[in-house]
């Protein structure tokens, strides 16, 4: 990053949506008391009434406000030159994230967001990912449940694992919770794209990728019954294992051949049934722009689950990695994944790009969470409330 003089520590840009309010809130109440930041978006009074809601009783200092719009790519950049980190929740992002990563990357100013949006990731990597490599800017996505406790709980598992060989990790993903506006709303502009996922998860599969003398790849997929976490498993298509790859690929202690392969837990294999049959509609009606514009009336983006609702949410992600003869077994635990514990990942991510610099892992551009910000972000994340332990 430039050295010059940043006023801010940390902007959260998308202030006033459902997450951005919850991600305020969380810094408000459990960031440093050094912290410098400032909350931003398009409408000034909206921003001054998240302000003024936020908790006073903290000794965190009050936010700043910015006023920047997605549109305006002027505002973009005069609001990324004031911050170290720019952190946003403003979604779906294939709509709306591009001209602020440029922003970030011309004002050489870290980046994490929330999206499971692979177009995107794969968007910005081609785009961006060299520029901001040469200015030592960290581009970071996916720093929510999408995709912490899976990259993150991969690289623990590693840190336990220490393979020389070859090595082949499986996460098992377990969840309860409700969904926002601006997640259907991004749900569905995946789906529509639910074809190419799959082919490209079978060429990584196939082929893989080749890192020199090392080998990455994605495991084959099978739908079982897996007795060592007692429960079916059906393969799960999100960003995750992307993203899971991703880190391999620049981290040489995952080993010379390293295979992932994610899957939801259920009870009973009856479930995966239900689930297959329910998911293949909603992709179905997806593809078709009458019936996703259906689909989105479903809930406005803006619209999230309740406080109760937010406290009756809950994941378990557990991770069964085999290398040498060894088998070892983790997990990440936390509260609800989508909302509240997102908030928590997001904001210790961006305090860890503003506060913990000297800690960094030293993979820059268009990073990961293990790979860009790395072994420093576990201790944050367990002062949060999100565990990560050993399974004997």
């Amino acid at each position: 990053m430039s050295q010059h003089y940043r006023s801010l520590d940390v902007v959260v840009y998308g202030a006033t949506g459902f997450t951005g309010t919850l991600v305020a809130e969380y810094l408000a109440r459990s960031g440093p008391r050094e912290l410098r930041w400032a909350l931003a978006g398009r409408n000034l009074k909206k921003l001054e009434a998240v302000r003024e809601a936020l908790p006073k009783d903290s000794g965190v200092p009050a936010p700043s406000l910015i006023e920047a719009d997605a549109t305006d790519p002027a505002s973009l950049a005069k609001m990324a030159a004031q911050t170290q980190v720019v952190l946003t929740t403003v979604g779906p992002y294939m709509a709306y994230g591009e001209p602020l990563v440029a922003a970030c990357v011309e004002q050489a100013t870290d980046y994490v967001d929330l999206t499971g949006e692979p177009p995107f990731v794969d968007m910005i990597a081609a785009k961006y990912h060299e520029e901001a490599r040469r200015k030592g800017v960290r581009i970071i996505p996916c720093c929510g449940f999408d995709s912490i406790p899976h990259d993150m709980g991969v690289l623990y598992t590693m840190n336990k694992l220490k393979p020389t060989g070859a090595a082949t990790v499986e996460g098992f993903v377990s969840a309860r919770g409700t969904f926002s506006g601006g997640t259907l709303h991004s749900a569905l502009g995946i789906m529509k794209g639910a074809g190419g996922i799959m082919a490209k998860y079978r060429r990584m599969e196939s082929e893989g990728i080749r890192e020199g003398a090392r080998r990455i790849r994605y495991a084959p997929l099978r739908v079982r019954f897996e007795k060592r976490i007692k429960g079916w498993t059906a393969p799960l298509m999100t960003i995750d294992p992307e993203v899971v790859l991703r880190s391999a690929q620049v981290l040489p202690e995952y080993g010379p051949d390293f295979r992932y392969a994610h899957y939801a837990r259920t009870k009973s294999a009856v479930t995966i049934g239900v689930m297959g049959i329910g998911l293949g509609a909603l992709v179905g009606l997806a593809k078709f722009s009458a019936t996703r514009a259906l689909l989105g009336k479903i809930k406005s983006p803006g619209d999230g689950p309740s406080a109760e609702e937010r406290a009756k949410g809950w994941f378990k992600v557990r991770f069964i990695g085999e290398s040498d003869g060894r088998v070892v077994q983790t997990q990440v635990t936390g509260g609800d994944p989508g909302y509240t514990d997102t908030a928590k990942m997001i904001s210790e991510s961006a305090l860890s790009l503003a506060f913990d610099r000297d800690k960094l892992a030293p993979h820059v551009g268009l990073a990961t969470p293990a790979s860009g910000i790395g072994n420093v972000l576990f201790d944050r994340l367990e002062r949060a409330g999100i565990h990560f332990s050993e399974i004997s």
